[in-house]
């Protein structure tokens, strides 16, 4: 940072022509003003400062104006965007009345951008962010202060009348010119060594953390690649050889006129930013053509080192924004206006990695090896450099094939062509193996083709197509799955397998119990109960229910032989059909009774039609208190009639044991009993019936 003047001795070339150094000062050069409302601003700009320069508040644009109007040092004006409602307008104001005064401005981080788009233009020299970043603003305050100094010690010099310029070949020697190019006048004083310090100090640090300035930035060709020269192009390349990336030209040429008359055009150019551009009307052009006019003019070569300065903080900027064409040019013109700094090989290379860096991570191999092939022939990346970089184009094509392979594995697996012809996905992964058998892309891509084999031996377990699960299970074999994985999949084969029985099972038992609500009990003979129950019954005797199943149907089918004998008709069918699907033996014995007995009005066997009677409700008979009390047991045989309703009457004790004990206990449980009443040809019929009640003490 600027805090005194330097005593570094100049080069050779300039020792004689340098004035007497002054002492160095014990007072900070510069003095910073700062327009803020915040302790916790000037608190951070203090601490960045460190003591360099002393710092004064004030609360407005217009305080700090008049502070600056009579100042004696130079002057920095830093303007807190949170305390000014117009930037615009206070930095015009500040470069109107302080002409002399570098302004920084420090807003918000969220909105540094656009109030950097709003300034544009004018002459702040950068825009910072708040909270202060040490390291990017004490950069930047160095060249701040640097510029400064500069703009302090320049002085007004009368106007020359005006001279015809021509532009001339670049005298690389910087050769004298003699006294009648120089019109007569004296030279120029070298700039003090507080400059040179300072202006060393920018060149190192401060240009990089610019965020723009007065001058227009290069604008390259789109399709302008990072490499850079510093002198004009050599001779055409044949066609044959043409590189696939154009390197940037720095403009070279020269303007003829008096010294001290482009030394004042180089300060102007300076002053107003105009360090590379316009092209013909710029810092660099003319402070190059004072040096070609008077190679041993300080101000010419302090000059080129300042703008310099600026160019290698662009091409720090440039590069890490990756705005690689802008950085190339950055270089470009940096080697024209220091052609022995060291730098510039460093800047190249850096430029060239990250072009090279960028070419393979778009997967543009031939770009990069442009690049590494210029990077080579310039000299400016070590043989190591080179030898790292054609190891990463030699990868990265190698990454590139097994990339494109492998997607048509993937898009062949997805067509579903897998093993057929040269375009299927076994061929494609064949050459992916052959290509890079261990990279663990071609690793995956074999395991997806082994999935897709077993799934297809799957769907042919399934289907029962024993060749063709067969097949592709030979296929998966041949990718190299081993034993244990092919155990694992049989498991797995078999629990699907499983899976599908129960599957199909339920399918079948809930087609068989809709077709039984729909009354399609054997009809059609495909599409019926009995038809899928049999189905059912053949693929999965265990099915759990397979036999609530059954007895339904069979019930089923007794309703309807029971309709089909009131109604006269056969029921033989039906009754076979309930037979074998486990109707109880009784029930068919009492329809088969009642379908073979009398059609004339003969009287039934109603005595024979007891056993067949179906007890509806049997609550048991309560057992006596005084039974119990007495532990005392027996038993009560009883007569009574079921009537067409199917009640109870006529209950009659025909023998009790003991007597008289249990009688009424079962008599009233008798009298609460229902039947389904009996049909005979379609007539409910009474029927007698005799029944024995135990009454056993509990245990």
């Amino acid at each position: 940072m600027a805090s005194a003047p330097s005593s570094a001795s100049r080069g050779p070339e300039t020792a004689s022509s340098a004035p007497e150094r002054t002492p160095a000062s014990s007072q900070p050069a510069v003095d910073v003003t700062a327009v803020t409302t915040r302790d916790d601003f000037l608190l951070e700009l203090g601490q960045t400062l460190d003591g360099q320069a002393s710092v004064r508040p004030v609360e407005t644009v217009e305080a700090a104006l008049e502070l600056l109007a009579g100042a004696k040092r130079a002057q920095v004006l830093a303007i807190d965007a949170r305390a000014c409602a117009d930037v615009r307008a206070a930095v015009d104001a500040a470069a109107t009345r302080a002409p002399k005064t570098v302004v920084l401005v420090f807003a918000e981080s969220a909105a540094e951008k656009q109030l950097a788009d709003a300034l544009k233009g004018s002459k702040v020299f950068a825009v910072l962010p708040t909270p202060v970043d040490v390291r990017k603003t004490q950069a930047v305050l160095e060249g701040a202060m640097a510029e400064a100094i500069a703009n302090k010690a320049e002085q007004p010099q009368a106007i020359a009348p005006p001279v015809v310029l021509n532009i001339g070949a670049f005298r690389g020697d910087f050769a004298h010119t003699n006294a009648d190019d120089a019109g007569g006048l004296p030279p120029r004083r070298s700039m003090t060594p507080l400059i040179a310090a300072a202006v060393a100090v920018l060149a190192a640090a401060a240009g990089g953390a610019w965020y723009f300035t007065h001058s227009s930035a290069t604008n390259p060709a789109p399709a302008t690649p990072a490499s850079t020269v510093a002198a004009a192009p050599a001779a055409a390349t044949p066609a044959t050889e043409t590189p696939a990336v154009a390197p940037a030209v720095a403009d070279t040429a020269i303007v003829q006129g008096r010294v001290d008359e482009l030394l004042e055009k180089a300060r102007l150019a300076m002053h107003e930013r105009r360090y590379t551009e316009p092209s013909g009307d710029n810092a660099l052009l003319y402070y190059r053509s004072a040096a070609a006019a008077d190679a041993s003019n300080g101000e010419a070569k302090d000059g080129l080192q300042r703008v310099a300065g600026v160019l290698a903080g662009r091409f720090e900027e440039a590069l890490s924004a990756s705005r690689y064409e802008e950085a190339g040019q950055m270089v470009a013109n940096f080697k024209s206006a220091t052609p022995a700094d060291p730098r510039s090989a460093s800047f190249e290379q850096r430029l060239y990695a990250a072009e090279v860096s960028r070419a393979l991570a778009d997967g543009n191999i031939d770009r990069a090896v442009a690049y590494v092939r210029q990077a080579q022939q310039s000299g400016s990346a070590s043989p190591e450099q080179i030898a790292k970089w054609r190891a990463d184009i030699v990868h990265r094509t190698e990454d590139t094939k097994v990339t494109r392979l492998a997607s048509l594995v993937s898009e062949r697996i997805r067509d579903g062509r897998l093993v057929d012809g040269d375009d299927s996905a076994k061929a494609y992964l064949l050459q992916l193996q052959a290509a890079a058998a261990a990279n663990p892309t071609t690793q995956h891509a074999a395991h997806d083709l082994t999935s897709a084999y077993l799934r297809k031996a799957r769907e042919a377990a399934l289907a029962k197509n024993t060749a063709e699960q067969d097949h592709w299970m030979s296929e998966a074999r041949a990718l190299g799955m081993k034993p244990a994985e092919i155990a694992a999949f049989q498991r797995d084969l078999a629990n699907s397998r499983q899976k599908a029985v129960q599957a199909e099972s339920e399918r079948v038992l809930q087609l068989s119990r809709e077709r039984m609500r729909d009354g399609r009990l054997t009809e059609p003979a495909q599409d019926s109960a009995a038809f899928y129950l049999a189905q059912l019954e053949a693929s999965d005797p265990t099915n759990a229910g397979l036999a609530e199943a059954s007895h339904g149907l069979a019930a089923k089918l007794e309703e309807r032989a029971r309709g089909a004998i009131a109604a006269g008709k056969p029921a033989d069918a039906d009754l076979a059909l309930a037979k074998r699907w486990g109707a109880d033996p009784k029930d068919l014995a009492a329809l088969q009774l009642l379908q073979s007995a009398p059609k004339s009005g003969g009287a039934a066997d109603t005595a024979a039609l007891a056993v067949n009677l179906k007890r509806t409700r049997s609550p048991p008979p309560d057992y006596p208190e005084s039974a119990l009390s007495q532990r005392i047991s027996g038993s009560v045989l009883l007569q009574f009639t079921v009537d067409v309703t199917g009640e109870t009457r006529d209950v009659r004790v025909l023998e009790a044991n003991p007597p008289g004990v249990f009688d009424r206990a079962a008599t009233n449980a008798i009298r609460r009993w229902r039947y389904a009443p009996m049909l005979v040809n379609g007539t409910a019929v009474q029927v007698p019936v005799k029944t024995l009640l135990r009454f056993e003490l509990p245990k």
